[in-house]
């Protein structure tokens, strides 16, 4: 049986115009909107990581 395809991660790039902190809080917004608790400054510095560990490393860091 094959693996599933995957879009992500993508080839990551010395500097990629589209990882913002913009794109951050758009995150956290729908995040919040969610009905989970507001982010505080280390919970968006973790949540900034994790979201630049799925879009360039994949979930085990193989990207």
């Amino acid at each position: 049986m094959s693996e599933p395809k995957r879009n992500y991660p993508v080839p990551e790039q010395e500097h990629d115009p589209r990882f913002t902190i913009g794109l951050l809080f758009d995150v956290e917004r729908l995040i919040v909107s969610a009905g989970y608790p507001p982010l505080e400054n280390m919970d968006r510095v973790d949540l900034q990581e994790a979201l630049f560990r799925f879009l360039y490393r994949g979930v085990y860091g193989d990207g």
